[in-house]
């Protein structure tokens, strides 16, 4: 059974930066792609970036673009999310999962998320 699990969430100010890491088991993250959305309270589900199987591309939501970026290793089976000049509309808690197939924001699974909250 695939199981991911969110860290490296906290509180930071704004223009700080954050990496978010996303660590596998139960599934081979090499075979897939990966990705990350997040939800603030009282707000709809937002997608985030995903990256290629390979590691070879990435797609990103137009809020984070050239602020985030999406990456993966294949040997350690983790995804990582480097966040920079955060802004406190980036303030919510963050998933990582797969999305259900390359190019779309939705999801199939995901795990039980990380908080990131951004001061102004």
């Amino acid at each position: 059974q695939a199981q991911l699990v969110e860290s490296g969430g906290g509180l930071v100010q704004a223009g700080g930066s954050l990496t978010l890491s996303c660590s596998a088991s139960g599934v081979l993250l090499r075979n897939q792609a990966v990705g990350w959305f997040r939800q603030a309270p009282g707000k709809e589900r937002e997608f985030v970036a995903a990256v290629h199987w390979s590691g070879g591309a990435s797609y990103y939501a137009d809020s984070v673009k050239g602020r985030f970026t999406c990456s993966k290793d294949n040997a350690k089976n983790t995804v990582t999310l480097r966040m920079t000049r955060l802004e406190p509309e980036d303030t919510a808690t963050y998933y990582c999962g797969k999305p259900t197939s390359w190019g779309r924001t939705e999801f199939d699974y995901w795990g039980q998320g990380t908080q990131v909250t951004v001061s102004s």
